[in-house]
């Protein structure tokens, strides 16, 4: 009796583990599993689990961008050239350069109590050399004139300022524009290398034969608009940046019109040595 529930013990442990086998053999290869069979040997399994092991492969971004094609090149190129510009506008639209704080203050408080003058001025402007100061400096060489002709003055050099701050922008609007043309360009040449290989190598139901031309139409496509999408981000954020900046010059810029135009010196007392000026 003993011997028998022995044996009967046993082969319910072997039961149990070529289930548990099975089970883990069919996780393993993602397939239903099959008792064994004299036609189907042992080795094939063994000599396609490396291939079935490469369907989800791992790849490096060289190897991405290899399987890309030609197109993943330019695309590159547009990121290399947004990075940089993004870091250069980033640096040259803060507003701590545009428009420092403390001249304008100290600048506009001497002109309120009268302690400038127009020599004065225009030297402070000329040494400061950020954006608000060449405002300031094309409004103060109007000194004593009609506030009409100094707004006019201030507006000209408003617009050279505008300029100088957008510059760059439009690079990172083409970024975003061009960056998809070539992710679209790059999935119709993958598009295209996936049929010629149905139609000349029968690779209908192979998908190891399009997986190139498929993968070189999905990668260019994503990689297309991974950079179009953060150049227009960056578009909207700078252009945005810039009217901010632009809106508080022209605020500061009309407070030295009402400080240094003919109406402002006659309606208020000048000291003796703005007089003298």
């Amino acid at each position: 009796m003993q011997s028998r529930a022995m044996t009967t013990r046993l082969i319910w442990m072997l039961a149990i583990g070529s289930l548990l086998w099975l089970g883990g053999t069919d996780r393993l290869y993602g397939q239903p599993a099959t008792p064994p069979d004299v036609s189907v040997p042992t080795v094939s399994r063994t000599t396609d689990s490396p291939a079935e092991d490469e369907l989800i492969p791992t790849k490096s971004l060289l190897g991405m961008l290899r399987d890309g094609g030609i197109l993943m090149v330019p695309i590159g190129l547009c990121s290399f050239v947004l990075l940089v510009f993004v870091f250069e506008r980033s640096i040259a639209l803060r507003r701590g350069r545009v428009i420092p704080r403390p001249f304008v203050r100290r600048f506009l408080e001497q002109l309120r109590a009268g302690q400038l003058t127009r020599e004065d001025a225009v030297r402070l402007c000329e040494e400061n050399l950020s954006p608000v100061a060449q405002v300031f400096g094309a409004a103060v060489r109007k000194w004593g004139r009609p506030s009409v002709e100094i707004e006019q003055a201030v507006i000209d050099a408003g617009e050279r300022v505008t300029n100088e701050l957008r510059r760059y922008l439009r690079l990172f609007n083409a970024i975003s524009t061009i960056s998809p043309l070539l992710g679209l360009l790059g999935t119709v040449f993958g598009m295209i290398s996936a049929f010629n290989s149905i139609v000349h190598s029968q690779a209908m139901g192979r998908a190891e034969l399009l997986a190139g031309g498929i993968a070189m139409a999905l990668l260019t496509t994503a990689a297309g608009l991974c950079v179009a999408i953060p150049a227009l981000i960056a578009y909207l954020y700078f252009v945005s940046r810039v009217d901010r900046l632009i809106m508080a010059i022209d605020a500061y810029g009309q407070q030295v019109v009402d400080l240094i135009s003919v109406e402002a010196q006659t309606s208020r007392p000048v000291s003796g040595r703005s007089k003298a000026a």
